[in-house]
């Protein structure tokens, strides 16, 4: 069979279905075996990366893992690695395994294979909803979640108009809807420990896959900019060239470097970052999301995710995020590691061979 993106061919997408729905349908493939799943379309290869978005493989793992849960049953933790860079041209297996199912909690791990091995694995455990159990004693847990941000005047932050299109054009095609990126200085030394970028961001359209699709979303995009943060509180220049050859560039291209630069938070022109340092490598190793709120995880409407990184260094970097609801709940809390590597200068006298 010649290489395709699909193990079988790719239905047209569900109008009735939003983008982000489509993205992460999978397929059961039975014939094969007990709880074995293929995607259904195509993943996004962001361009320039290595590999599939990763938060596609956390999604569709979720998928994969919460068609064999009760109904009753929510996400509460995702434990996640990335083993090798997806092929967006070949199929996904994933292989779901029922590890335990308990009257509280179940617990699954999920394979996702391309030509027979292993490109990432994840631990994911469900609790029993509790709006499906009632009780009459009076609850004696303890209980706290962290405020969202608030904005200078000490008011809680306010999500962006709900007819928002400010987006640059370049960006308006995707799944998820998101704001520009601020970056802010939460000290009074500039260091890098002490800034964390804040993003509004929505899936487009009106999810109608019930709460497992809302899920679903959240960890779609919980994967978006994430240890990119490293390169926005470093200051880090991230794209294929030098800032120094800028100015050199097709007026077209000038201008979408330019409105990503913007976006990403790094300041309003690219040449200021002449004489910084180059992001060489930068690859997600592991990554962790605590759903605390999965009941009321809402990902077409807006959602604050707010990030920052406590650890860089050893080549490197750990990046932690929240993410609230628009009312202010503390839905989920992630962590993701990554491999981050300076691009290193080029011998005098040599040409580099990219």
């Amino acid at each position: 069979m010649d290489d395709r993106p699909t193990l079988l061919r790719p239905p047209p997408n569900d109008p009735n279905k939003t983008p982000i729905e489509n993205a992460l349908e999978v397929t059961e493939l039975a014939v094969l075996g007990p709880n074995i799943f293929t995607n259904t379309r195509q993943p996004w290869h962001p361009p320039g990366a290595r590999g599939i978005y990763g938060g596609a493989v956390i999604a569709m793992c979720l998928a994969a893992a919460q068609r064999t849960v009760a109904a009753n049953f929510l996400v509460h933790s995702c434990h996640c690695y990335f083993l090798l860079a997806g092929a967006s041209e070949l199929p996904i297996l994933f292989h779901v395994e029922q590890v335990r199912d308990g009257r509280s909690f179940a617990t699954r791990t999920v394979q996702a294979r391309q030509r027979g091995r292993c490109i990432f694995t994840t631990t994911i455990s469900f609790v029993r909803d509790s709006s499906t159990t009632t009780t009459t004693t009076t609850s004696s847990e303890v209980s706290h979640a962290s405020e969202i941000p608030k904005d200078a005047a000490g008011r809680p932050l306010q999500p962006p108009p709900d007819d928002y299109a400010d987006e640059p054009e370049l960006l308006a095609e995707g799944p998820f809807q998101g704001t520009k990126i601020e970056v802010v200085d939460g000290g009074t030394s500039g260091k890098p420990g002490e800034k964390k970028t804040r993003q509004w961001v929505r899936a487009r359209g009106t999810i109608r896959g019930g709460q497992a699709a809302q899920l679903e979303a959240l960890a779609y995009v919980s994967d978006s900019y994430f240890i990119g943060t490293i390169t926005r509180i470093h200051r880090l220049w991230r794209f294929p060239f030098r800032a120094e050859e800028y100015d050199d560039l097709p007026e077209d291209a000038r201008a979408k470097v330019k409105a990503l630069h913007q976006w990403e938070g790094m300041g309003d022109d690219p040449r200021e970052m002449v004489g910084r340092p180059a992001i060489g490598m930068m690859v997600s190793l592991d990554h962790t999301i605590y759903f605390h709120e999965p009941g009321r995880v809402r990902a077409d409407e807006w959602m604050l995710t707010e990030m920052e990184s406590p650890w860089a260094a050893d080549g490197r970097g750990v990046v932690m995020q929240k993410i609230y609801s628009k009312d202010g709940t503390l839905l989920a809390t992630c962590v993701q590691e990554g491999l981050v590597r300076l691009q290193q200068p080029t011998p005098e006298g040599k040409e580099s061979k990219l």
